[in-house]
């Protein structure tokens, strides 16, 4: 069952993996250590995971065309998963923006 809590947990998850993956492609030119090809797929598969998840929440939260896209921007953008994340979690939070 895809909850929003499952997609919390994912959203961070997925950030994390890329600031992970942006780290190891730097050390990937600067040293011998190459993490890319152990690292690539998995925040590829948590990537996947991020954006079907958004898709299947979208009616359940009322998510609109914006939200939506906001909340997609947040899996290509360095540290978006931790700011969807606490934009779900706001209190304040309005249902028409993150």
């Amino acid at each position: 069952m895809i909850t929003l809590k499952n997609f919390r947990i994912v959203a961070l998850t997925e950030a994390t993996s890329f600031l992970i993956l942006l780290v190891a492609s730097v050390l990937k030119r600067t040293t011998d250590v190459d993490l890319v090809p152990i690292l690539g797929p998995l925040h590829g598969l948590l990537f996947v995971a991020y954006v079907a998840m958004a898709i299947y929440l979208r009616p359940e939260q009322g998510w609109d065309t914006k939200t939506t896209a906001l909340i997609l921007l947040g899996a290509v953008v360095p540290f978006g998963g931790y700011v969807v994340d606490r934009w779900l979690t706001s209190s304040s939070r309005s249902t028409a923006t993150p």
